[in-house]
């Protein structure tokens, strides 16, 4: 898939019910990625949900930006950064992955953890900073080595099924 699809279409729906915000997608090139489209769509989903949430919290006027950007890291990995202009990350921060916790009086604290677990399913990591200058940059890294043998069909695709891969991973022998 490409994940520069998948953030464009993610982008596209937020843009058409948020036109107050500005919203921005910066990359290099397609961006290919093994990986199941519907659930990183929802995972890109709900950051870019968060993000605006941490926008439209704001009470100074400034104009929202929600900004993404595809980008080659290391040794063939995938990065994708999701920045805010937002209020930022809550004192609770290493705590906000973790089912049921919020920060908000109407949130179900789900959000951040199914998005954790989409990321993980896809071999990645999902990392959190502030963001210069005020908000939040998420950034979600794919291994692509790791990825790519799910890609094939045929014999190589029988070699490395997912399940293998998570067995694997796990320690525990396929």
């Amino acid at each position: 898939e490409s994940l520069l699809d998948i953030a464009r279409q993610t982008l596209f729906l937020h843009e058409v019910a948020k036109p107050e915000i500005r919203f921005t997608l910066e990359h290099e090139g397609p961006a290919p990625l093994v990986s199941d489209r519907r659930q990183l769509g929802q995972a890109l989903t709900n950051l870019v949900k968060n993000a605006i949430e941490a926008v439209e919290a704001r009470e100074d006027g400034e104009q929202g930006l929600v900004a993404m950007r595809i980008h080659q890291g290391e040794d063939g990995q995938l990065l994708l950064d999701i920045a805010d202009n937002g209020i930022g990350l809550p004192a609770e921060r290493d705590r906000i992955v973790e089912p049921y916790m919020t920060t908000r009086s109407r949130g179900t604290g789900l959000g951040l953890a199914i998005v954790k677990k989409i990321i993980e399913e896809h071999f990645g990591t999902m990392a959190f900073a502030d963001r210069p200058g005020g908000g939040t940059v998420v950034t979600l890294c794919f291994d692509t080595a790791t990825l790519a043998p799910m890609a094939g069909t045929g014999a190589e695709a029988d070699e490395v099924s997912p399940a293998a891969l998570t067995r694997t991973k796990n320690g525990l022998k396929p």
